[in-house]
């Protein structure tokens, strides 16, 4: 097995264990999953059938690199090795590119398209901070709970859980939250032009990697593949970092021209824990967030016409194919309590964390960034304290 799968956000599985040949009962069955939900995606329309298939793509994406925010930031901080991070510059660098001239249109094809902007505050800065200490508690951030728990480990099925009631609770808390001191949104596109504005952030990019450099990090795994490359290993995996950064950032171009709106995800963990609390009495009414505008139109809606969730079955879909065909598809039951302990809290972390801070690395970072919108960037400062606190925390788990 390449090293590559080495950059797993679970600690959960031994790469070098893992067999290559295609788990067929596996595949099939994720293979079903898959074509019935790309069935009932139609029956919405093009637009939620299409991103379904990106969700699909992202998953292979995100799995046959064991693409992870959370073991990038682990590496980093531990090992000096920010081969992951380097990896995360690129996808950036490449997002800004593609987004610049589709947001400065302001619409492709005659619809409207919006970028990810989002306000600087209290409540964003201490959502993104908790959602950090959430990501190394849990072992994993929105994208990567997804692809692992689609990928069948049972731990990351757990963080899910926790992920979505802690999202609902924050949901709940929210307009408490709001009151806190902010700043207005800033759109560095806006105030400066979409030219100077994507220079600025592509020197930034830049200076930080020299930066980390000169601080003794280095990139200490290959980004792209070696001579070891054999075909089969774009079907089976598994892909270099860069490889994957660089669908990514396709990806999620392709999610702005056609959702109108960057990736993201975790809005949909609280959307699918206030329908299960619905279902089981409790009043949307009773909330200021859920009682009216978007919240409520998506709790009244079917699940499938919600764009953010259709993209997250499409990712887990993905995962499950990628980690059948890898022949990596192997649930492990036997989790240490404090382990799982560590997965409920970290998961509620992340919850509540992410739904104060407006998304996750995906939705406040990535397409924040992407968007030129400076809350990408707090975002990811105070996500970086987090990080660093949660690493402090992880032995009180039996986590490394």
């Amino acid at each position: 097995m390449n090293a590559f799968y080495e950059l797993s956000m679970t600690d959960h599985a031994s790469p070098k264990s893992l067999p290559r040949a295609v788990q067929r009962p596996v595949f099939l069955t994720a293979l079903s999953a898959a074509l019935i939900l790309f069935g009932l995606s139609v029956q919405v329309g093009a637009k939620t059938a299409s991103l379904f298939l990106l969700g699909i793509g992202l998953g292979f994406s995100l799995y046959h690199a064991a693409f992870g925010f959370t073991s990038a930031y682990r590496r980093a901080f531990q090992e000096k090795d920010i081969s992951g991070i380097s990896a995360q510059f690129i996808m950036l660098a490449l997002a800004m590119l593609l987004f610049a001239p589709v947001l400065a249109n302001g619409s492709f094809l005659g619809n409207p398209v919006t970028g990810a902007v989002a306000p600087i505050g209290i409540s964003m800065i201490f959502g993104a901070m908790i959602f950090g200490i959430g990501m190394q508690l849990g072992g994993g951030c929105g994208s990567g709970t997804l692809f692992t728990a689609g990928g069948g480990n049972i731990r990351m099925m757990i963080v899910l859980l926790f992920f979505c009631i802690g999202g609902f609770r924050g949901s709940l808390d929210l307009s408490w939250w709001q009151e806190m001191p902010r700043l207005r949104t800033i759109s560095l596109a806006e105030e400066l032009g979409w030219p100077l504005a994507v220079s600025m952030q592509l020197s930034f990019l830049v200076i930080c990697y020299h930066l980390l450099r000169k601080l003794g990090s280095s990139n200490k795994r290959p980004l792209w593949w070696g001579g070891k490359f054999h075909w089969q290993m774009l079907i089976k995996g598994p892909w270099p970092l860069l490889l994957s950064a660089i669908l990514l950032a396709l990806f999620n171009w392709l999610t702005l021209l056609i959702a109108g709106h960057p990736w993201s995800i975790t809005w949909a963990f609280a959307l699918w824990a206030a329908k299960i609390a619905e279902m089981v009495g409790w009043d949307s009414a009773t909330s200021a967030f859920w009682a009216s505008g978007f919240p409520a139109r998506a709790l009244a809606n079917s699940v499938f016409q919600d764009t953010t969730s259709i993209m997250n079955f499409g990712i887990m879909a993905g995962a499950g194919l990628a980690a059948s065909l890898a022949g990596s598809f192997r649930p492990t039951v036997r989790i240490h309590v404090r382990s799982l302990f560590a997965a409920a809290l970290g998961g509620l972390m992340l919850g509540y964390g992410a739904r104060l801070a407006y998304g996750c690395n995906i939705g406040a970072f990535f397409s924040g960034v992407a968007s030129t919108s400076l809350h990408g960037w707090a975002w990811i400062i105070a996500a970086l304290v987090g990080n660093f606190i949660g690493l402090r925390l992880r032995p009180l788990f039996r986590q490394s």
